[in-house]
């Protein structure tokens, strides 16, 4: 190890983001060279309203040897194998947006361009959402592992995350971390020095004047952003004019029916609530637009339209949509709600995290801080962020609602170019380009432009080598077997069990 090694990773904040954060560089970094710490206050709140996630999950699970059934146990984790979106395309319309693909490309050339093909060709009529394997387990409410080690097995492209209790994936992680040597103080920050050549964090001061020195620091301070903001004066890209939803109202409320395999997302007149099945409890939320309804009638929203008694006072988080101007600035990295925010729709803070740390660890600096590194770091998660508000932008401007002036001022969005351009290929022919490093698959983009009524003019011309006759057998074998893997697969609260 040379004098420039990282040697002290200071972590101001825990909940999710500072629990993994801990958890994944004590369980990657040597800990007898390097000494981990994690500052946070039980006086503190958590904002804890995510509890659903996506695929990528399973990844940061496997990468610290956590087995599932510990974890989902730790938890009161269900499993989740898609979003069912209700009156988002227009009131009373409902589709669910499934992980994984829609069948499989037939010669090279995705599925979906020869069901566009042979509905125009031969007015085929059964439904793209036949297509795919999670969506009919969804609706059946079934669930089965993938099949990994048979990959000619449909049950091989099974995707599946988790609903889980985010303060006990918190606490989970805080004694995973704690065993790998992290040290945690319970205090709150009452200053930040820097260093007065360099401009870095040198150390933070808790209360009774105890002063925490570190090298790299982590913050994961939440929407205060105590260091990157508090202490750096980063700045903030706000990305309200596309996304105007700045208010949430959640609540925890009690269990009624077996848990279902999937969140669920219900557009109402100024914005959507969620609902989030877990072991033994739901969690609820009402997101919404302040300017277009107060903040007592999202209240109601969100207790009306509960199926149990609540469990606790409701809890309202107040945020701007966007991030900071730098995501790693001098000798300090933000994650999670210190980074930026994008609203829960498609359910990626707790992803975002992940790749943040993923990008950190591979980028892992020496005290040199070189700007190249951190250059690369920024660059990379902005793009991760664009196309992630993309995507979500795409739920609403592809609505045909106009019942309310929320809707209203949704149709008139001057959109930005790259999502623009995504539309107008699909609106084309049905294409659907992979974003560079993009989170969401072409199969995502798929099943909300499809799901929300968004119809292509034409289709790939290369479908037209294949005779009609033979499109039809291959698209009813496949719709057939999907129809059928479903059905024998077990419920998912056997899968639970």
């Amino acid at each position: 190890m040379t004098d420039s090694a990282i040697t002290k990773i200071v972590i101001v904040g825990g909940g999710t983001a500072g629990w993994m954060a801990a958890a994944s560089l004590a369980h990657v970094l040597d800990a007898d060279r390097i000494s981990i710490s994690l500052i946070e206050s039980e006086n503190i709140g958590t904002v804890g309203v995510g509890e659903a996630t996506i695929p990528p999950i399973l990844k940061f699970n496997e990468l610290l040897g956590i087995g599932e059934r510990e974890f989902m146990r730790a938890t009161k984790a269900t499993f989740k194998l898609g979003i069912e979106f209700s009156n988002w395309g227009g009131v009373g319309q409902k589709y669910i947006h499934p992980f994984g693909d829609f069948g499989t490309d037939i010669e090279g050339i995705p599925m979906h361009q020869f069901w566009l093909s042979q509905r125009q060709r031969a007015n085929y009529q059964y439904s793209l959402f036949d297509f795919s394997l999670m969506v009919k387990a969804c609706q059946l409410r079934r669930f089965k592992h993938p099949e990994y080690r048979n990959p000619k097995s449909v049950y091989a492209g099974i995707h599946y995350a988790y609903h889980f209790d985010a303060g006990l994936y918190a606490l989970y992680l805080r004694q995973f971390a704690e065993r790998k040597g992290v040290i945690r103080y319970e205090g709150i920050v009452k200053d930040v020095q820097l260093d007065p050549e360099s401009g870095n964090v040198k150390s933070v001061i808790l209360d009774a004047q105890r002063k925490i020195d570190g090298e790299l620091f982590v913050d994961c301070s939440g929407f205060r952003g105590l260091l990157i903001e508090g202490a750096l004066k980063t700045g903030y890209n706000y990305w309200s004019e596309w996304l105007p939803m700045d208010r949430a109202f959640a609540v925890a409320s009690e269990k009624v029916e077996d848990p279902i395999p999937y969140t669920k997302a219900i557009a109402h007149e100024a914005g959507w609530q969620w609902r989030i099945p877990l072991q033994h409890r739901n969690g609820n939320g009402c997101v919404y637009s302040s300017h277009f309804l107060s903040d007592d009638k999202a209240l109601e929203k969100l207790l009306s339209g509960l199926d149990s008694r609540p469990l606790a006072e409701p809890k309202q988080l107040c945020f701007k949509t966007g991030h900071r101007r730098k995501f790693w600035n001098k000798n300090v990295v933000a994650l999670g709600l210190a980074a930026g925010f994008m609203e829960p729709l498609e359910s990626t803070s707790i992803s975002l995290i992940q790749t943040g740390l993923a990008r950190l660890m591979t980028l892992m600096p020496d005290k040199r801080f070189s700007e190249t590194t951190k250059s690369l770091y920024n660059r990379r998660t902005i793009q991760e962020y664009e196309h992630i508000r993309d995507f979500l932008i795409l739920h609403y401007v592809a609505s045909k609602r106009n019942d309310s002036l929320f809707w209203k001022h949704i149709r008139g969005l001057k959109l930005p170019y790259s999502l623009k351009e995504k539309m107008a290929l699909y609106e084309d022919a049905g294409r659907i380009m992979q974003y560079e490093a993009g989170l969401f698959t072409p199969s995502s983009w798929l099943a909300v432009l499809h799901g929300q009524g968004i119809v292509p003019k034409s289709y790939d011309p290369l479908t037209l080598r294949f005779p009609v006759e033979d499109v039809q057998k291959r698209l009813d074998a496949m719709r057939n077997l999907i129809a059928r893997a479903a059905s024998a697969m077990p419920m998912h609260i056997d899968s639970l069990q």
